[in-house]
């Protein structure tokens, strides 16, 4: 499945994106807020994108002007969730490389997978979560309109070996139908 907008290509990892894809997740300031650790090699991003992001509803971001992937977007349907949630439900994960941030691509790539996740997959509703501090992920889904939900405290999060806490929004189709309309 290959989703466009209006500056994006939203299209299948390929075990030949592993250098772009290191390129920008060896950066410090993009992983570990997100939740993983930088990568060290491209041999390691190549291992990621067959692992993880060659999962189903998985999609490198790919702006239209920059020739290749400079960051990833994906739906985890249900139990594929960090987030206890239902089948008829997902969670939207995304990052984007550093040089790529303030440019309003990641609300546009929330965006098209809301229409995907509920108009194809016909999710009841959407999920987002962040970790406290990570506040450019807080404006994007406020931005594309989930809305606060809970906070979960004194997370153990094995991939960074840390405690975290993790705020958590939703969008329900009725509110996603209701943006669509107004």
């Amino acid at each position: 499945m290959i989703i466009e907008t209006e500056r994006l290509i939203l299209r299948p990892w390929e075990l030949t994106d592993a250098e772009a894809l290191y390129r920008y997740a060896r950066d410090p300031e993009v992983g570990p807020i997100a939740g993983w650790p930088p990568h060290i090699s491209v041999g390691y991003s190549r291992e990621i994108i067959r692992l993880t992001l060659s999962s189903p509803e998985t999609y490198a971001v790919v702006p239209r002007d920059a020739g290749g992937p400079v960051g990833s977007i994906g739906l985890m349907p249900g139990q594929r969730s960090n987030i206890p949630i239902g089948d008829d439900e997902a969670e939207i994960g995304y990052w984007i490389g550093v040089p790529f941030w303030g440019r309003g691509l990641i609300p546009e790539a929330v965006e098209a997978l809301c229409r995907r996740g509920f108009e194809d997959l016909d999710f009841k509703a959407l999920w987002c979560g962040h970790f406290r501090g990570n506040e450019k992920s807080h404006r994007v889904w406020e931005k594309c309109g989930f809305t606060y939900h809970h906070t979960e405290e004194n997370i153990f999060w094995p991939m960074m070996g840390d405690i975290r806490t993790e705020i958590i929004a939703r969008l329900g189709r009725d509110e996603w139908e209701a943006r669509q309309n107004g």
